[in-house]
């Protein structure tokens, strides 16, 4: 069987860490598929490409694929609006040949889907076993600010202090701790999540289950 491959465009190289959460998804509709992830790094093109249209078209050339993800935090817009955003640019884009498309769009910001396992975040902070108490918030959709959050969070997990924890790598903590999650199933009982999922089961349809 061939591997099913799909490009995640997102809005920076932090948001790699949707690469796992995406794997996951696609495992459990398609358990016996193969699946061959790429992200669509756009930052070294000259110039590269401002606008949501320009970084479409640049993204199918580039990283043809069956499935296209396409990534948005929705901050302070309503999801939907984010969504309506991206169908607009790929319309503009026209392009033919365009793999389905599946809209990515967290309520707040990528780091919301990474604030619900407490051993994997004191894991990936370096310190497995430590026991400082961790905030971890009950819907992690409602927290206004998540990266600040999740950054708070590992710092402090870590157990580290003065220069150590000034100098603690957060970037790649981040993208570790989506590594080491193991199952995502939480993410389901999230608005955001839920629309996600319900997207890629259209498109999977769409292609027949290959």
């Amino acid at each position: 069987m061939s591997d099913l491959r799909y490009t995640l465009l997102a809005d920076g190289p932090a948001d790699r860490a949707l690469i796992p959460i995406l794997d996951w998804l696609l495992r459990q509709h398609l358990p016996a598929r193969p699946v061959q992830p790429q992200f669509a790094e756009l930052r070294n093109l000259r110039p590269p490409p401002a606008s949501l249209v320009e970084r479409l078209k640049v993204s199918i050339a580039l990283y043809p694929c069956e499935i296209l993800f396409v990534h948005r935090d929705a901050e302070a817009e309503p999801p939907q609006n984010r969504v309506g955003e991206i169908n607009r640019a790929l319309q503009q884009a026209s392009l033919e040949g365009t793999p389905p498309l599946c809209c990515v769009v967290p309520v707040r910001m990528t780091e919301a889907w990474l604030l619900f396992e407490e051993a994997a975040i004191r894991k990936a902070s370096g310190n497995p076993n430590g026991r400082i108490p961790l905030d971890i918030p009950s819907v992690p959709e409602s927290v206004v600010n998540p990266k600040d959050l999740l950054e708070r969070l590992l710092r402090d997990a870590s157990g580290l202090s003065g220069r150590r924890r000034k100098k603690f790598s957060v970037p790649q903590t981040v993208q570790r701790l989506a590594q080491l999650i193991e199952d995502f199933s939480p993410l389901r009982g999230l608005g955001a999540f839920q629309s996600l999922e319900a997207d890629l089961k259209v498109v999977l349809r769409s292609l027949g289950g290959r």
